[in-house]
């Protein structure tokens, strides 16, 4: 017979442990801070060890309690992946994408309603991953920016990827040529400051040693471009819309490769999935006309 620690003290310490705070855990699993602390300190107590040192400034785990923590969360992605599994097994036209969230916003969401129109029965949920979340299981298909080797996957490509830098009109006019941009006015993406590196050099300039604001996302940096903050540097397909709009332009029309391409990803074992059919098909044709 197992002889289990309570369930309630492994997802509270298992949560605490990912987040390295019992607030940000009881946000996830709907209870107050006091009640996470209660149910780890009861946990401990169980198993007679020490699993956090709490400490002015956060937590952090003990040796036992980085022991824990890995194959706990495995075992509970692993309860999550069956359990889509067995639901997905009852309904195959639910549809989980995984995507990233400036290709969400930017491209996917967008176009969304021309696919709810084609396939009302087919329900579409989106959930953060692209380049910030591997693959996963639980997941019917993600959409990926990547080289498409995801091994165990099958990755179909959608379209390339190029860059070019973007800003309002209204700056756009203060550009005779790529020696007038000025670093402080050149909008970083935290994840990705080699894009200005390969323009630049492209466009037979040094790299600049001074940059602009810093954003998380491309989707952050747009935005400022939108309000007149500086340029950013946009990838297609993030930008057809505004340049299309006219919100955006080019101040130069210089592109260069991005060196890699978006994807759709799946398992084999769910190509016949009604959902995955109808999507995977509706995003080749809305890709192929950007």
């Amino acid at each position: 017979m197992r002889r289990l620690p309570s369930l309630n003290g492994l997802r509270a310490f298992e949560a605490a442990a990912r987040h390295g705070s019992f607030t940000a855990a009881g946000d996830e699993l709907g209870v107050s801070q006091a009640a996470v602390s209660r149910l780890v300190r009861l946990l401990e107590a169980r198993l007679k060890v020490p699993l956090f040192e709490r400490r002015a400034n956060g937590l952090e785990l003990t040796v036992q309690g980085r022991a824990y923590q890995p194959g706990l969360t495995a075992a509970f992605d692993g309860i999550a992946r069956l359990t889509e599994q067995v639901t997905q097994a009852r309904n195959d036209r639910v549809l989980t994408v995984g995507v990233g969230p400036t290709f969400a916003i930017r491209w996917l969401i967008p176009r969304l309603g021309d696919f709810h129109r084609a396939h009302p029965d087919i329900e579409v949920r989106l959930t953060t991953g692209g380049a910030v979340v591997s693959l996963r299981d639980d997941w019917t298909c993600g959409v990926q920016l990547g080289d498409g080797d995801w091994p165990g996957y099958v990755a179909e490509p959608l379209f390339s990827a190029e860059m070019f830098p973007v800003c309002t009109p209204a700056l756009a006019k203060k550009f005779k040529s790529p020696a007038d941009l000025a670093g402080p006015m050149l909008l970083d993406v935290t994840h990705s400051t080699e894009d200005w590196t390969q323009w630049l050099i492209a466009a037979g300039r040094e790299t600049l040693t001074a940059r602009g604001p810093s954003f998380g996302t491309y989707a952050m940096a747009l935005q400022a471009a939108l309000d007149g903050g500086g340029v950013a540097m946009g990838l297609k397909p993030y930008v057809v819309d505004d340049l299309y709009a006219k919100r955006l332009v080019r101040p130069f029309e210089l592109a260069v490769p991005k060196r890699r391409a978006w994807y759709i990803a799946y398992r084999s074992e769910r190509a016949k999935e009604a959902g995955l059919m109808a999507f995977r098909t509706w995003l080749h044709e809305v890709a192929r006309g950007r």
